[in-house]
């Protein structure tokens, strides 16, 4: 270990592996037994414990209320996450960090902070962070996860290794689907999931499927008046499991941006595992366009709608305005 950097940055989309990569490592940098490639022994009492969650020389940082990040899918983390939403890694969970990395180790071994989305700090946070960067002891070891690596202090990623992460060739993401049980899933949804196969492990294992169903089959026969789409919408998100406004936002702006790729060049990104609707070709490439730029300034509030039906009616309103057959 004595070559690792003290803080790496594992960069890249969702599902392509970035937290079970970084779980791996600090298993095998806190495991005392670990195998010539380092890899944890599983036996260990530091392995049972942080199987167990519970190892003193580890620390999680995550977003406040952010329980899709956690991977946690139990009633009670749902019901949480619904009414909460995600959010941001505070200040207050910084300057935990501060007496874990600087009064020493339980188990006289390393110490391992792992930060997932890392770019939700706000910037009270990220400055506490840098501080704890600038001169950690040497046995601790920080790993963070980020989407947006450039939403991060560029002083915090200079401090740290970058390593980038992309999606797997399909042919690897549909046999690692495959090998889970989800080789069904991946004939529709890999594409949707921009190719990661965790991304779609995730939304089965989060009850998402079906609600993107829905969502897409309203698209594809939507009503003429955005009040009824709405309502439908709406049904959709008040449903179980942990599909929410910002998903449902960026399903409206993905579907807009294949219709408009349909129109423009003949090929569609995201939805090939979907029958097409009818019609496409009397659509106007450049209202598409305008829509799918209107539409993102809606993920801006999608977490935090005032009103919950009004911002679903204003959003079935630009939608419709959007598809439009050109006069």
């Amino acid at each position: 270990m004595e070559r690792l950097p003290h803080a790496l940055l594992l960069v890249g989309p969702p599902g392509v592996g970035r937290l079970a990569f970084a779980e791996q490592l600090a298993a095998s940098l806190l495991c005392e037994s670990a195998a010539p490639r380092l890899k944890a022994c599983g036996n260990c009492q530091a392995c049972r414990w942080l199987e167990g969650g519970n190892h003193p020389d580890f620390r999680k940082v995550a977003p406040e209320g952010d329980d899709e990040a956690e991977g946690d899918s139990s009633e009670k983390a749902k019901e949480k996450t619904k009414k909460r939403g995600p959010g941001m890694i505070r200040i207050d969970q910084i300057r935990e960090l501060e007496s874990f990395v600087f009064v020493g180790s339980h188990r006289a071994g390393n110490r391992v902070v792992l930060i997932t989305e890392a770019e939700a700090m706000n910037p009270a946070a990220a400055n506490s962070l840098l501080k704890i960067l600038e001169e950690p002891p040497a046995s601790v070891y920080f790993i963070l996860i980020a989407t947006r690596s450039k939403a991060l202090l560029p002083t915090i990623r200079s401090r740290c290794r970058v390593i980038p992460f992309g999606a797997p060739d399909a042919a690897a993401a549909t046999a690692w689907l495959a090998a889970a049980g989800l080789e069904q899933q991946a004939k529709r949804y890999l594409e949707l999931a921009g190719g990661a196969p965790m991304r779609v492990a995730q939304w089965e294992e989060q009850g998402q499927l079906g609600p993107m169903d829905e969502l897409i089959d309203s698209l594809v026969s939507a009503p003429a008046d955005p009040i009824a789409l709405a309502a439908r919408w709406d049904a959709l998100l008040k449903g179980d499991g942990l599909f929410r406004m910002e998903h449902l936002v960026e399903g409206v702006q993905r579907w807009l941006f294949d219709l408009a790729q349909e129109r423009l060049t003949g090929t569609i990104r995201y939805h090939g595992g979907w029958s097409r609707p009818k019609g496409v070709e009397k659509l106007d490439p450049q209202a598409l366009l305008a829509g799918w730029r209107e539409i993102g300034q809606f993920r801006r509030s999608a977490r935090h709608p005032l009103n919950q039906l009004l911002f679903l009616e204003n959003l079935a309103a630009h939608y419709l305005r959007a598809t439009r057959p050109a006069q």
